[in-house]
């Protein structure tokens, strides 16, 4: 099991605690089929950010905490240094680093984001938050498919879209990618 994934479970946890609600509650409040939320909250199943950002958003805390149980603190800045963001490693090949999670108030969260690839015959999982995101490839090649359509984006290319629609990526070429993604 991942301990990041664990630690991840064990916050989702606590907020369900201060809420004072059953897990089953806190899973039909957020959408989320029992079943998973339990895996979610045991440490034995990958999430989405975007499903993490849904709980953030309905139970008024910020992302940062649920990923990283750490406080935005700065309300005039926030500098991160080169390859310092938060970063947190997902089982399914994703590695995020959260550049402006120190600044409190946040309109938007910000990450460096590399996909590791995968075999073809793999399937890109869709997920869908609300709000607007932007994605901006630095390194490699990216299949994007947005409700039902395929995009690829090469280094220099951004993409800005409706998160709403199903939505998910996937690394081309048996090489990594790394993008910038803003979600608001």
């Amino acid at each position: 099991m991942n301990e990041e994934l664990k630690q991840i479970g064990l916050r989702l946890k606590g907020l369900r605690d201060a809420m004072d609600l059953s897990k089953k509650e806190f899973a039909a409040s957020c959408d989320i089929p029992l079943e998973d939320y339990i895996k979610y909250e045991a440490g034995e199943k990958d999430f989405s950010i975007s499903m993490l950002k849904n709980i953030a958003t309905k139970y008024n805390v910020d992302i940062t905490t649920l990923m990283f149980d750490e406080e935005p603190r700065m309300s005039s800045y926030a500098l991160t240094r080169r390859e310092k963001g938060l970063e947190i490693k997902r089982v399914e090949d994703y590695q995020y680093q959260a550049l402006a999670s120190g600044f409190t108030n946040r309109k938007a969260d910000v990450f460096v984001v590399t996909v590791q690839p995968k075999s073809d015959d793999t399937p890109i999982h869709l997920s869908s938050h609300p709000g607007q995101e932007f994605n901006l490839v630095f390194k490699g090649r990216l299949l994007i498919r947005i409700n039902g359509k395929d995009l690829i984006l090469e280094k220099g290319d951004s993409l800005y879209f409706d998160p709403s629609l199903p939505h998910g990526m996937k690394a081309l070429d048996g090489k990594p990618v790394k993008f910038l993604a803003v979600v608001v």
